[in-house]
């Protein structure tokens, strides 16, 4: 099972978790974190939002953040899908599982692993709104989320 994969198509969270526990008995826990697209966003209301990104590059920046990941926390298996396309509202964009033999070390990579991708992951994301459609600008909130983990990250303008 590939540890990164982008794709248009939706996920099964419950099939995602079984495969990622499949065949070590280690696991103790399995975290998931799963982002949606929201229907308001900056007090606008949001119908659709469009992800792009480089493929190839964007699986190779995934694979770095599950590698570090992996150096900084004592996790077993991890695992990260990211939507791209045209996605309604409400629908799922992105999928964190993170294993691991206790729930600590687990709840920390997923968190870790979402903080990195919100600031360092290289998608383009276009939000559809009643006023029309504007490119989603990276926030403070997430470069400070990210550096509460020693990364520093200028992001937002």
């Amino acid at each position: 099972m590939a540890r990164v994969c982008i794709q248009s198509a939706d996920f099964d969270l419950g099939a995602e978790t079984a495969a990622l526990r499949m065949g070590d008995g280690g696991i103790g826990a399995v975290v998931a974190f799963v982002g949606t697209v929201r229907e308001r966003s900056s007090g606008a209301a949001v119908s659709q939002m469009e992800l792009e990104h480089y493929p190839g590059m964007t699986e190779a920046a995934i694979e770095a953040m599950v590698d570090e990941a992996f150096a900084r926390f004592d996790i077993r298996a991890a695992r990260v899908i990211h939507r791209v396309g045209l996605l309604q509202a409400r629908e799922q964009i992105v999928l964190v599982l993170v294993a691991s033999a206790h729930r600590g070390q687990a709840f920390q990579a997923c968190e870790f692993l979402m903080d990195y991708l919100k600031t360092q992951a290289p998608f383009w994301k276009k939000e559809f709104t009643p006023d029309g459609a504007h490119w989603v600008d990276a926030r403070e909130a997430d470069d400070a989320a990210l550096a509460r983990w020693g990364i520093t990250a200028g992001n937002a303008a």
